[in-house]
């Protein structure tokens, strides 16, 4: 009987480790009809009148009614906040992935479309913009602007990416992945494409600068920051006359008819522009040769400088949150998915997005062609209407209109 060396049973066992064991810790499709309310919280002490209705909808145009199901916006300039909670765990040592679509199917102008990884305590009844979250992570849109917010807590203060991640801005579902690993690196996805990767340290301000400014350090007396300096060859010009005055009385002015010197006082010319003026001389401007370029002081380490292994690291993950503000209503969230495997991630995408896309661009054109041709009918009855009530004036007047 042949043994598998200890090298092979090794391999094998890391293989087996990072592509079978890898947890979903929260995953929402919304496609068991009206059971999300029992999983998803409204805060009941968000201010009255001021939130907005979620409704399941797959939206006007979709690939397939039940995967494109999903939870969608449904009027206009309102705040939109849920909360869901699940069991909590830590991402220590392994990696966190945060995925999920969502559509602005009314062609978004401005408002969010992000998600929060929330602590476990998060009190669900006073959720708002101000409560606490790990990761903010999704598109916001308003106006041009338009970008993909990776916005990380840190010692209980939020910190943004230093990087611009644009965001699709049309009408059709778009997929969000985000992958934090434990030796500090990160992944952003937008439709299964890396659109931003980096270190975590050095995308985000989590930590004080390696290097600063010496402090003592002093510009030297002969350095030059000067970019330009005048010209010594340049010699005003011998007919330059500066002390000529700006204005002078206006020559062809005449004083008018109704003039009463005794109620108006003594008429004087209106002042015009002198065509002779010049203001005061300079030299032209040119590069210095000495120009050294602005001063900076060395840098030095930093004595604040330190490190940390653990920024990638949340202790207490245990819910997500919703909040939104839209100025026009129409956004459809689906597919969220919370798990420590890239590799489920892309399967879940596969099936919920890859496959559909090229459906879902189908339908949405045939939507418009359709909504367009309902728009041609009505604006050609209405001409047919209008033409029968001028025929119809016509008879009724005998002929004359």
């Amino acid at each position: 009987m042949q043994f598998l060396s200890l090298s092979v049973l090794s391999v094998i066992f890391s293989a087996l480790c990072s592509s079978s064991w890898g947890k979903v810790y929260f995953e929402e499709r919304f496609n068991d009809g009206n059971k999300w309310e029992k999983r998803w919280k409204v805060p009941s002490k968000y201010e009255k009148g001021t939130l907005g209705k979620f409704v399941l909808s797959p939206g006007k145009w979709h690939a397939d009614e039940k995967e494109n199901m999903g939870l969608q916006t449904s009027e206009d300039a309102r705040f939109y906040a849920l909360t869901t909670k699940f069991t909590s765990f830590s991402n220590k040592n392994k990696p966190l992935v945060m995925q999920f679509s969502i559509k602005h199917e009314q062609t978004i102008d401005c408002g969010g479309g992000y998600l929060k990884l929330l602590p476990a305590n998060t009190d669900q009844t006073s959720f708002n913009g101000d409560a606490p979250y790990y990761i903010m992570f999704g598109p916001d849109h308003c106006g041009n602007k338009r970008q993909v917010h990776v916005i990380i807590n840190y010692k209980d203060k939020n910190h943004m990416i230093k990087k611009h991640i644009p965001a699709p801005a049309d009408d059709l579902t778009h997929l969000y992945t985000l992958v934090i690993r434990p030796d500090q690196t990160y992944s952003v996805f937008v439709d299964g494409e890396e659109e931003a990767k980096g270190s975590l340290t050095e995308d985000w301000s989590f930590l004080p600068p390696k290097t600063i400014p010496d402090p003592d350090a002093k510009k030297p007396a002969d350095w030059v920051d000067e970019r330009e300096i005048e010209d010594p060859e340049d010699k005003k010009p011998e007919d330059w006359d500066e002390d000529l005055p700006r204005e002078i009385p206006d020559e062809n002015a005449e004083q008018p008819s109704d003039w009463d010197e005794e109620m108006d006082g003594k008429w004087k010319r209106p002042l015009i522009e002198n065509p002779n003026w010049k203001p005061k001389w300079k030299p032209r401007k040119i590069k210095n040769p000495a120009y050294k370029g602005p001063w900076a002081a060395p840098q030095i380490p930093n004595p604040e400088a330190r490190s940390d292994e653990t920024i990638y690291q949340f202790d207490n993950i245990g819910g997500l949150g919703i909040d939104w503000w839209q100025v026009k209503s129409g956004s459809i969230i689906d597919n969220i998915l919370i798990t420590d495997s890239f590799e489920e991630a892309e399967k879940v995408a596969k099936q919920v997005f890859k496959d559909l896309k090229e459906k879902e661009v189908s339908a949405r054109d045939a939507f418009v062609a359709a909504n367009k041709k309902s728009e041609d009918d009505k604006s050609s009855d209405q001409e047919t209407k209008d033409k029968k009530d001028v025929k119809d004036k016509f008879d009724d007047d005998d002929g004359e209109l």
